[in-house]
């Protein structure tokens, strides 16, 4: 069917404004940050008067900024590294094999995405708080309790993507591997995954996008020397003064390894489209 001039234009208008409504806070944060904190208090400007990068510069020193970027960092990517290697293993079990229980736990698995986060939030400070007293392990305000908190809420929605997407996988594959002689973790590695990794680069950017901008139980489960950043950023209010102008360069600063990382993990996104489409 040929597009038609109204249809054409009715597209073009669409796309505009979803242009629009993406780049215009961006621009804001780009020039606010380029402005001095006065005439960022002062009425707004589209374009700085006084241009400037000193806050790309006081940034680093009004707040630990780089030690919750590294926080962030290790938190996020272990994470995703953690979540991802266990949900490969149990979702190519509940896609492949017929077991007792193997609707329960499918069952299970998503129904824990039901409960609002904040549910959990006590109980597991509880337990975190006990658990050091009466072990002397400090899982409390440290890194490694911060990362089993988000695997309780990355690895089920994990598991139940890589699910779906290993049943998209035909099982004649498995059983051409089984007669060359290939073992359940052979066929798995040398068959399933290669055709999967479209699935399991998506599940990686979901664990470590929930970990990444996560503010509820980092702003709990940690302290100034295990902080990230989500939380971090608070750090520019004060309570004579919010910087402004730092908490946008700040903000752009972090968002780099965000970006980053989606470009260069682009491809995979549009094969597992492509792939979609063909299975």
């Amino acid at each position: 069917m040929r597009e038609t001039t109204a249809e054409r234009w009715s597209r073009r208008v669409v796309l505009t404004l979803l242009a629009v409504f993406v780049l215009v806070p961006l621009y804001v944060m780009v020039s606010s940050a380029l402005k001095p904190l006065q005439d960022v208090q002062n009425a707004f400007t589209w374009w700085p008067r006084r241009p400037t990068a000193q806050a790309f510069v006081d940034m680093w020193s009004t707040v630990p900024l780089g030690r919750y970027l590294v926080n962030s960092l290790i938190v996020s990517s272990v994470a995703a590294v953690f979540s991802v290697t266990v949900a490969i293993f149990a979702a190519f079990a509940v896609s492949r094999y017929r077991f007792r229980g193997r609707g329960l736990f499918s069952v299970t698995v998503l129904s824990t995405q039901m409960f609002p986060g904040i549910l959990f939030l006590l109980p597991l400070f509880l337990i975190y708080v006990n658990l050091g007293n009466a072990t002397g392990v400090q899982l409390y305000a440290s890194r490694t309790g911060l990362i089993i908190t988000y695997l309780t809420f990355s690895l089920p929605f994990s598991i139940w993507m890589l699910v779906g997407y290993f049943d998209s996988i035909p099982r004649g594959l498995d059983e051409a591997a089984q007669v060359d002689g290939a073992g359940p973790l052979r066929t798995l590695f040398q068959v399933v995954l290669p055709a999967a990794v479209p699935g399991v680069v998506a599940v990686a950017v979901y664990a470590f996008m929930t970990a990444w901008g996560e503010v509820l139980f980092a702003s709990v489960m940690t302290d100034e020397s295990s902080r990230t950043l989500a939380v971090g950023l608070q750090g520019y209010s004060t309570q004579f003064n919010v910087y402004w102008n730092q908490v946008m360069a700040a903000s752009l600063v972090v968002s780099v390894p965000v970006v980053a990382g989606f470009l260069a993990l682009q491809r995979y996104f549009v094969a597992g489209l492509t792939a979609g489409a063909v299975k």
